[in-house]
């Protein structure tokens, strides 16, 4: 579709479709993406049951594809292991309603049926990290972990040892990784008129490093035999190619390492094959050819800021076997669409990856011209002395600074937790290199979370802000500060500049750190970090605890949904301290189990994992399990549940009613007008059932199947759906926008209704007006209370009858002061209408006593 969005937004022909896209939107049905960012997932090759890793996934496009490959023919797997137990169960199993290739039923069905893969998710921004996790969480995926690191580091993973081996340490290593790296986006030229004017060669030359850091350790995180696709949404050969080459040679060369073809993936895709040869562009706009070109000139001239940050990486290598015509080039004119660059890495066999060259190092070297004019600026020595102090002067200038952190490893730094590492922060995905410094005062011991985390708050707020508790829990953090292996100028005499306190130090510095704080157009973040950290700086999450299959309120769950022997009992999990189910209990698949247990209090960040399974509700007697399903984690527990809990359901009518009525009633019989389900809701024992819309062959009935939760109260019936969730299924089944309706605040507007009927008589008209036995009169309460304050000395004042009301103030004779308002009436003055004596406004002062 080739429509801007800006007319879809504003021209009335598209209001409908508008809305449509909108609404399944917000509930997760449609993710739109531009076509060129969906093709780095394609090439990967995933299969079921692979472990997969995005390292820059934010703010998650690419992922969702990804974790849709994870669960690839899931639903159809489960479906044939529930039918083929369904006997020895005695269940009843929903027939099927689409043949299933018998080969696509083979693959990852170990956990009968179960995917057994895994996603990771990461990014080095912890607001951006959130962002994945509100584009991911609607997928709702037991097998999901979002992470929080910089990717040139990422730490390795630990796995439980095996029985066999049990002394022998485990780290996960991934079928396949994504490095979908942050570059300077000069390929959304097309879509990003900002960068017209914000295009500046230095942008390359700056993220070069970085970019070859996070492809190295994705090399290094990979099984052999796995794949690495890179890609950039950049045309630049620096931020590509080079990367590319470099990357192949710190690895151990083609033997080690090998690019893969890629004509046979996605075969109808128009583009152009990789470049063999290119040119550099220093921030000056000068050209170099070759790597030697630059040395020479700065062995003459010296090195200037626009030569500096130019290293012999990015030039083309000389003598290479590599086969760069295998990279993917896609051209924003070939087909209308973005630029992006693609190339997909397979790792042969296991490695130990170079340092960094020195030629990566980059210091400025002195000139030939600067050497000589120090040698003839010092003093000649007098005749018979050494000429030492003119060498030594010169010593001066040839001498390398001294680093306290030289040649620092990926693998040594992989386990460093400062959140604020140069790496990979960015605020957009294709913006510059960008850095965020922690101030000195936010490193502080943090306070405990509260005790369970609420992620539709977290996402309901800016920044993912959590509420905090009173106490540290000081044992974490200091295992936490256990783990910080590396030590970098520990010793420093010297203090920090302002902003750096709490800054890595790295040799040579990485390109984030020279960029500046500002916030770029299209840029999604702010320069401010939360305030909740930890002593190491990082931002404090709640641990994961898993709960026993033997814990009492798993027991209940089991007893009251009467759980099928099959499903697993040790995956359910909860956020908090003290690992007790206190609001919300999450479900995981085996493996994340695994990986959030075995590393407990190691330093790695994991900010989600597993999905909302059951949460706690208000129930209305002690038989009733307090645990509702959610409606996140029905798809993967429904079929598990036993018959007592389900009701199912035929006809679109029947769901179309319950979609629009909130809260219908059951009692009275008026059960009876839910039709086909009526007579089941009603017998059914109060608590959370499991709605099951089965395929029929009635003109009235659905083709595919669906499975929604549903709560029985005493009185009433209720889809458990969020408005939005309904406002959109009715559009999409039905194509119907009838409005809700709440037959809870229906009864509450009646009871108001009602009361107001018999307070009618008390309650005033309008302010100063008041209704007695029918008719309308003028309130003065009000205008008395209003009136000028009274003086609070004793007076002499006596009260007696008088013809203008009640009662009245009468002043001792002996006495000087006078009721204004008495004279005014005796003299048949006008004392001003209602607008002047109500409330004070205009009213008459002096006045000692008024008509009551």
């Amino acid at each position: 579709m080739t429509t801007p969005k800006n007319v879809i937004r504003r021209f009335p022909p598209f209001a409908a479709f508008q809305k449509f896209l909108v609404s399944e939107t917000s509930v997760g049905n449609i993710s739109r993406q531009e076509v060129v960012s969906m093709i780095p997932p394609l090439v990967m090759d995933l299969q079921p049951g692979m472990t997969v890793l995005d390292m820059c996934a934010a703010p998650g496009s690419k992922a969702a594809q990804l974790l849709e490959m994870v669960h690839n023919g899931e639903e159809a797997r489960v479906r044939k292991s529930l039918k083929d137990h369904a006997k020895d169960d005695g269940r009843y199993a929903s027939p099927d309603v689409e043949p299933v290739d018998a080969a696509d039923l083979e693959v990852d069905f170990g956990d009968n049926g179960r995917a057994t893969g895994l996603l990771i998710a990461n990014d080095s921004d912890y607001k951006r990290s959130h962002m994945i996790i509100h584009q991911l969480k609607r997928l709702s995926s037991p097998n999901l972990i979002v992470t929080n690191h910089d990717a040139t580091m990422y730490p390795s993973i630990k796995l439980p040892p095996t029985p066999e081996n049990p002394a022998h340490n485990r780290y996960l290593k991934f079928d396949r990784i994504l490095a979908d790296v942050p570059c300077s986006g000069d390929g959304t030229t097309r879509k990003n008129a900002n960068l017209w004017q914000d295009w500046n060669p230095g942008n390359a030359l700056g993220l070069y490093i970085t970019q070859v850091r996070i492809l190295v350790r994705a090399l290094q995180m990979l099984k052999p035999g796995g794949r690495v696709v890179y890609s950039t949404c950049s045309m630049n050969p620096v931020e590509n190619e080079a990367v590319i080459s470099s990357a192949i040679e710190r690895c151990g060369g083609l033997a080690k390492v090998q690019l893969l073809p890629s004509d046979d993936k996605l075969p109808l895709l128009k583009r152009r094959p990789g470049l063999t040869d290119w040119t550099v562009m220093d921030k000056s706009g000068k050209i170099w050819s070759t790597w030697e070109q630059v040395k020479e000139h700065e062995e003459y001239h010296g090195a200037s800021v626009y030569t500096e940050r130019l290293v012999e990486g990015m030039f083309p290598p000389t003598n290479s076997q590599i086969s760069f015509e295998r990279c993917i080039r896609v051209y924003a004119h070939l087909q209308d669409t973005g630029g992006f660059f693609i190339a997909i890495l397979q790792k042969m066999s296991e490695f130990r990856a170079k340092p960094e060259s020195d030629s990566k190092k980059i210091d400025p070297k002195p000139s030939i011209i600067s050497i000589v004019e120090e040698i003839e600026s010092q003093p000649k020595p007098e005749e018979g002395e050494s000429v030492a102090p003119k060498i030594e002067a010169a010593d001066v200038l040839t001498m390398p600074p001294e680093s306290s952190d030289d040649m620092v490893s990926a693998a040594a730094r992989q386990n460093q937790e400062d959140p604020t590492s140069d790496g990979t922060l960015h605020g957009r995905k294709r913006s510059r290199d960008e850095s965020s410094l922690p101030k000195a005062e936010d490193l502080t011991p943090p306070k405990k979370l509260k005790i369970e985390e609420d992620e539709d708050e977290l996402d309901a707020t800016e920044n993912g802000s959590k509420r905090i508790k009173d106490e540290a829990d000081e044992a974490e953090i200091d295992a936490f500060m256990e783990t910080q292996k590396l030590k970098i100028q520990e010793e420093v005499d010297e203090p920090a500049e302002e902003g750096t306190e709490n800054r890595n130090v790295h040799y040579p510095l990485p390109p984030g750190a020279e960029l500046d704080l500002t916030t770029r157009p299209g840029d999604m973040r702010s320069d401010s970090r939360p305030k909740q950290r930890n002593r190491a700086g990082q931002q404090y999450e709640e641990p994961f605890k898993y709960i026993a299959g033997d814990h009492p309120e798993v027991q209940a769950v089991e007893k009251f949904y009467h759980l099928s022997p099959r499903f697993p009992r040790d995956r359910f999990m909860v956020r908090n301290a003290q690992g007790e189910p206190a609001k919300t209990i999450y479900y995981s698949s085996a493996l994340i189990r695994d990986i959030l247990t075995e590393n407990e209090g190691k330093g790695i960040k994991f900010i989600h994992g597993g999905v909302k399974m059951f949460m706690k509700q208000d129930v209305q007697g002690p038989d009733v399990c307090k645990w509702r399903i959610q409606s996140e984690g029905m798809p993967i527990l429904e079929g598990y549940v036993g018959e007592e809990r389900v009701v199912r359901l035929y006809k679109k009518e029947t769901l179309r009613k319950l979609l629009i009525e909130m809260f219908p009633k059951l009692a009275d019989d008026a059960w009876k007008n839910l039709g086909e389900i009526g007579e089941r809701v009603n017998d059914i024992a109060m608590g959370c059932c499991v709605l099951r819309i089965e395929p029929s062959d009635d003109p009235d009935g659905f083709d595919e199947r669906m499975v929604l939760p549903l709560w029985r109260s005493a009185a009433s019936l209720n889809l458990m759906l969020a408005k939005e969730d309904r406002t959109a299924m009715l559009l999409r089944i039905f194509n119907d926008t009838t409005p809700l309706i709440n037959n809870s605040t229906k009864k509450q507007e009646v009871e108001e209704a009602e009361k107001m009927e018999i307070d009618e008589d008390k309650k005033p008209l309008v302010p100063g007006f008041k209704l007695e036995e029918g008719n309308v009169k003028v309130d003065t309460s009000s205008a008395i209370e209003a009136a000028a304050p009274v003086n609070e000395r004793s007076t002499n004042v006596e009260i007696k009858p008088d013809p203008y009301g009640e009662v009245v103030g009468s002043i001792q004779e002996d006495q000087a002061i006078t009721d204004v308002k008495a004279e005014k009436i005796d003299k048949g003055e006008d004392t001003g209408g209602p607008e002047q004596q109500l409330n004070g406004t205009r009213g008459v002062e002096g006045q000692l006593g008024s008509v009551s």
